[in-house]
Parts: C-alpha cells; structure tokens; sequence
C-alpha cells in the first residue's frame, strides 16, 4: 500500500529521530529521507514544524496501540472455548513482545528525547503504556480459570506486563537478551508464572 507524503514524514521522521536524536535531526533530513527535495520546504505543507511531526508520530502511534489493544482483547476472547490455558497466556506473552518490538524506535525517542516534551511523555504513558497494563488485568479477569482467584491484578500486570517491557528493553538497549534467555525460554516461564496463579483446588471433603 502506497504511503501519502503525510505518512512518509511522520514513519521517516521517527526512523531518524530514533537513530540520531531530535535535536541532530533536520527538517531538511526529513524531507530528503520522506522523498522531498531537502531545503525546499515541503515538510511545511503537512506540518508546521519538526515538533508537531514528533507530536503528530506520538499521538498517531498511541491511537494505533488502543486500537490493536481492543483488537487482540476481542481476538483472544474468540480462542477461549477452543484453546487450553497454557496456549492462550502463550499467545498473550507473544502479542506483548511483539508490540514492544514494534515500538522499538518509538521506545529510543521516548528515552532520548521525550524528557523536555513532558507533555508527549503523558501521551505515551495513557496511550501506550498504561493500556497494555490494563489489557492484562481485563484478560485475566475474562478466563474462566481465574474466575475465583481473589488477587491484586494491577499488581500482578505490573509484573507480568513490566517483565515483557523489560525483556525487550534490555534486548534494545544492551544488545543481548536478559540473562541469555531465548524468548521461547522467556514465554514457558511467563506462562509457568502466571499458571502458578491460579487457585489450589479445594481439599476433598474427609468421609
């Protein structure tokens, strides 16, 4: 599918914003990697300056992540009657890690550069961040298995889903992964973990 010259300055920008910082990062670098003629001004009929093409990538990456949110709940919520336990947290690990992987160069901005824009820091905390941590909590509220089970669920998103930022954060910033673990090798233990949440069955009545 063909990009309009809209989305080709917000998807370069972020690239280059990632891989130099935004204050190394030209307009004229922009519009030369988005297609321009660099100099020319082109950038300037979509956006009326390089921090509203910053802010245009936050916001438009943020609307994006609360619809896959909404998204993956609803297609996860289709594999319950037909899936066993231990699949379904699988594939929720999975999806988590593959949305942190997509967000990589969102993820070396927000680290970078977002500390003077405190304002975008807050779109990226409500639209991105918090609303993985609240699909956790919905999840596991919505399985059968954990019907019963009385638990800090905030708590225990932070953790699971914190665990999932965190592998590929280290991933990213270091360049191995957390303590050498495969991601297949991260996903049995996460799911190891979270199975371990469920309720021990109740003791057979002594006849």
């Amino acid at each position: 599918m063909t990009r309009s010259t809209r989305e080709r300055i917000i998807d370069e920008s972020l690239r280059l914003f990632a891989e130099r910082g935004y204050a190394a990062t030209s307009v004229a670098e922009i519009e030369a990697a988005s297609g321009l003629s660099p100099g020319a001004g082109g950038l300037y009929r979509h956006f009326k300056s390089k921090y509203e093409v910053l802010a245009a990538a936050i916001n438009e990456h943020a609307s994006r992540t609360r619809i896959q949110v909404a998204e993956s709940l609803a297609e996860l919520s289709t594999m319950e009657a037909s899936v066993d336990l231990e699949e379904r947290l699988s594939h929720v690990c999975r999806a988590g890690l593959a949305k942190v992987r997509e967000e990589s160069e969102l993820t070396r901005v927000f680290f970078r550069d977002l500390s003077q824009f405190p304002e975008l820091v807050a779109v990226v905390r409500e639209g991105l961040l918090q609303p993985m941590f609240d699909a956790i909590v919905t999840w596991f509220k919505a399985q059968p298995e954990y019907h019963d089970a009385q638990l800090d669920w905030a708590g225990i998103s932070t953790v699971l889903g914190g665990s999932v930022v965190h592998y590929r954060l280290f991933q990213e910033t270091v360049g191995e992964l957390p303590g050498h673990a495969e991601k297949d090798q991260f996903v049995a233990a996460w799911v190891r973990l979270a199975v371990g949440l469920l309720p021990s069955p109740s003791p057979a009545p002594v006849s």
